[in-house]
């Protein structure tokens, strides 16, 4: 489960919107452990807590972030696997498209945090565009992060229990109901939130065909579950970014979009290069202590070559004006243009 999280206020249904190629997630993978050895450069905050950003040249840029809507009733039976990686072409100064014959969704884990702003974020996730969409992000969720995921710093993780099974998806009248196997309620506390129900429905709700979840338990129905969005805002950090996606194309500028409960109502979104230096630091204004608010904000920087970046999201104390509630996503930049 996640660690303690504050009670919040609810914050109204919000509907919104592939896994890393094979070179992505060696790469990631070996340039963390290179990070172990080393300390990058970092940027007044500190170092960048995500996998250690690269320009190499041989990286792919991952997909950018586009969610199809979701209908009708989704098949019980297995889906294709989904593709394992983004187009393997070399980087370029524009975010890439998910290759023809195949569609972007997204899975909720749970990212760690250094400095108490652990909770939901999304990853990307590649299908083919020929099965239903709903269910491949399902058993995206199922299957938990990725190799680069669980190596992240702070790194990714999942209250999914393993092996559970989706047995059954289907999705009438805005309600998406979806059949798990009796495993997904291994040692569930039905007395207080729980991320695992929170990652399902955020799963979910990301179609703008689903505006709640109902949930069922080897066939039966299991009444008490939040469905909504709302109903598990107490799993979000105080500042979610929902878009862009952890390890997604962040375009330039790039448009950072979630909900934040903040003190005063303000927080930072920084970005950061491949040698940690920063590009930009820019105020945002979100929800006040005790209040959840939706952010938009437009940050531009300037790079000379594409490259892997850091997109950090930061408060400070009111007490002491020290570093709180500070998130690092990698993040694909580009130049504008």
């Amino acid at each position: 489960m996640l660690g303690s999280f504050g009670t919040r206020s609810e914050v109204p249904a919000m509907r919104t919107g592939g896994r890393p190629s094979t070179t992505l997630l060696l790469t990631l993978v070996a340039a963390l452990a290179l990070a172990a050895g080393c300390s990058p450069t970092s940027g007044p905050l500190g170092t960048p807590s995500t996998p250690a950003p690269t320009g190499d040249a041989s990286v792919a840029p991952p997909s950018g972030d586009a969610t199809p809507g979701a209908s009708g009733t989704q098949s019980p039976t297995p889906a294709p696997a989904e593709s394992a990686s983004p187009a393997s072409a070399a980087p370029s100064a524009t975010a890439t498209p998910a290759p023809s014959g195949t569609i972007i969704v997204r899975a909720y884990f749970v990212l760690g945090s250094t400095s108490g702003n652990s909770g939901l974020a999304p990853v990307l996730r590649e299908i083919p565009a020929t099965v239903g969409v709903a269910r491949a992000a399902m058993l995206a969720l199922i299957s938990g992060p990725d190799a680069a995921e669980l190596a992240a710093r702070p790194a990714m993780s999942s209250d999914v229990p393993a092996g559970t099974k989706l047995l059954g998806l289907a999705v009438s009248g805005g309600v998406a109901t979806v059949d798990l196997s009796g495993e997904f309620a291994a040692g569930l506390n039905a007395a207080r939130p729980d991320a695992r129900i929170a990652q399902v429905v955020y799963t979910l709700t990301q179609f703008s065909t689903v505006g709640s979840v109902a949930f069922e338990l080897d066939g039966q129905p299991v009444a008490g579950w939040p469905g909504t969005r709302a109903g598990n805002a107490v799993q979000l950090p105080a500042i979610f970014v929902d878009r862009p996606a952890w390890g997604a194309a962040a375009g330039n500028p790039i448009r950072v979009t979630g909900l934040a409960n903040v003190f005063e109502g303000q927080f930072s979104v920084q970005v950061l290069d491949a040698d940690g230096r920063v590009l930009a630091d820019q105020p945002v204004a979100g929800g006040a202590m005790g209040s959840w608010g939706a952010f938009s904000a437009t940050v531009a920087y300037v790079v000379g070559q594409a490259q892997w970046g850091t997109l950090r999201v930061y408060d400070r104390s009111p007490k002491d004006g020290s570093v709180i509630d500070a998130t690092d996503y990698p993040a694909w930049l580009t130049p504008a243009g």
